[in-house]
């Protein structure tokens, strides 16, 4: 498949989307995106003794190359929302103004290989003015 196909199915550039395509393969490999972000080295890692667990920084094990194009890319997002008024109470944003701009680069690349691995076991492509609903919370 071409790369400017298959990133229509992704939220995330050719490049990226066909980098993703290739070590990925069947994305049913992985039980939940969330395994996906762990392959790729975006969670954090542990060192837990007598019950308490610490958190460190990202393992860094998976594909470098691939983690490192979802983090770069997500940064471009960082960058491109800080200037847009209407981003200002987002989801992301909220993250930026209470943790590193790093850490909220890695946050936002890691959701989107989750996103992208939700969307690849679905067989949905990218919607581009997509707008969530919300739920009242009377649920």
């Amino acid at each position: 498949m071409h790369p400017t196909n298959f990133s229509k199915q992704y939220p995330v550039g050719a490049l990226t989307a066909s980098a993703l395509a290739a070590p990925i393969g069947a994305a049913r490999a992985f039980r939940n995106g969330r395994e996906l972000a762990a392959w790729l080295g975006q969670v954090p890692r542990q060192h837990s003794s007598g019950g308490t667990p610490r958190l460190l920084g990202i393992s860094k094990r998976g594909d470098t190359a691939l983690r490192t194009l979802l983090i770069h890319g997500a940064r471009a997002v960082i960058r491109m929302a800080a200037a847009k008024t209407e981003m200002t109470d987002s989801w992301l944003m909220k993250l930026c103004r209470r943790r590193h701009k790093n850490i909220a680069a890695v946050a936002l690349a890691a959701k989107n290989a989750r996103i992208a691995w939700a969307m690849l076991i679905r067989g949905q492509t990218c919607q581009a003015n997509h707008v969530p609903v919300r739920s009242s919370g009377t649920d």
